[in-house]
Order: C-alpha cells, then structure tokens, then sequence
C-alpha cells in the first residue's frame, strides 16, 4: 500500500480507539453508581484502564502524526504501548477475578500471581519489540523474547480457565453464558496482539514492504486493545449487573 494511505489507516483507527476509550470511561463511572458496594471495584478497573489507555492513545497518536506524518515512521515510538499495557494487563485480570467474587484466599492468591505473569509478559514482550528485523530469523531476539513472553500468557490463561474452574460451576446459568463469552473474546483479542508483534518479521515473507508491516502491527494492536478493553469491560459490567440482581 501507498504511504499515505497507510499512514490515514492508523490515523484513523488512533483515532477510533481514542473515541472508544473516553465514552466508554464516562460510561463506566456513571454505570458503577447503580452497582452495589461489592460489585464495583471490577467496574472500577475497568473504569480505570479506558482512562489509561484513552491517555496513551493521545500520546500514542501524536507520536504517529509526528512521525508518520513527517515521512519517517521508523521514528515512531512503540514504548507509549507498552506503558500502557504494563499498567492496563494486570487491571484487566484483576477485575476478571474480581467479579466472579471467588474465596478471598484464592482470590488474593490469583491475584498476585497472575499480575506477576501479566507484568513479566509485558516486559519480556517489550525487550522482543525493540528488535527491529524484518526478515524471518528463529535466533532472533524478538522471535525469542515473544516465545518468552507467551509463556507467560499461557500461565494466565490455566489460572483464568483452570484456577477458577470449581467457582465457574457455581455461577448463575447467565453469567456462565456471558463468562464463556468473554473467554472468546480474552483470547481472540489477546491472540491478536502475537500476530502483529511478528508482522515486522513476517512482513517480507508475505510480500509486504517493512511499511506495510508496521502499518498492519498498529492497526492490528489498535483493534485489539479496542475490543480487550471498552469491549471487555462491558462484559465485566454486565456480568457485574447480573451479580447486583441476585442472579
């Protein structure tokens, strides 16, 4: 693709995603007023990774204007993402707990552990990030801080499949429902974010330009951050409603 559209296709989608994040901050805060005291802390984090995501996005938007815009997008800086998911990943799991208002011992105990794992799989991921290679090298270390980082991720994903499992079974028939859904959509969004983080690598064995790669990683991240974070709040909300009714 052109530069200049590459460079509108980011654009845009910043855009979007900076939308997403504040309407759906005012959203939050105003929802968790009807929510009784023990079921707003989740609405709470949620609350609190739109507004911190909505800030980086901001940040993250100017970069790409002065960059991309200026012609030189390998000046970007990746770095404000990765501020932003070292905040945001630990929130997001600690409300996924939180809602389910499991045992507080295992609550606690997942808590810490899998804030651990997020916190380390973002920064392992970071280190990998700032390989810039654009060829398909297994040695590399972005190939080798990204396998790193995945095992991390699959730690979160047994505690969050497995660690709340036996709780899980003794939720309402509703909230089981939506709690799948929200699996589906944990791993479609959080699968997102592998696959953009190897387009720069991949990129010319698809036969695409090192631009199109980096265009493609920020769209792909962008999309993904918009539905693991308004949209996976919402979940979180609804199944926090839910709690609030009794069911």
């Amino acid at each position: 693709m052109s530069p200049e559209l590459g460079y509108q296709l980011v654009y845009n989608f910043m855009s979007l995603a900076i939308a997403a994040m504040g309407a759906s901050f005012f959203f939050f805060v105003s929802a968790r007023g009807s929510l009784k005291e023990g079921n707003r802390m989740a609405v709470t984090l949620s609350a609190t990774v739109v507004l911190i995501a909505f800030y980086h996005y901001v940040r993250i938007f100017d970069s790409w204007v002065a960059t991309a815009g200026a012609g030189n997008p390998g000046a970007f800086n990746e770095g404000y993402r990765y501020v932003d998911w070292l905040l945001t990943v630990p929130l997001l799991v600690a409300e996924l707990i939180l809602v389910l208002r499991l045992d507080k011992k295992v609550e606690s105990k997942l808590i810490q552990r899998n804030v651990l794992y997020a916190f380390l799989m973002i920064a392992t991921g970071y280190i990998g990030e700032l390989d810039v290679q654009t060829s398909v090298v297994l040695d590399s270390s972005r190939t080798i801080w990204g396998a790193i980082s995945t095992i991390f991720f699959v730690l979160i994903l047994r505690d969050l499949f497995g660690g709340i499992e036996a709780s899980f079974k003794r939720q309402s028939k509703e909230i089981q429902g939506i709690f799948k859904v929200l699996r589906v959509v944990l791993i479609a969004t959080w699968g997102v974010y592998p696959i953009a983080y190897l387009l720069p690598t991949i990129s010319t064995s698809l036969g695409l330009t090192a631009g199109d790669g980096l265009v493609l990683k920020q769209i792909g991240y962008t999309i993904a951050d918009i539905l693991a974070k308004p949209g996976y709040g919402l979940l979180i909300w609804k199944i926090a409603t839910l709690k609030n009714s009794g069911r």
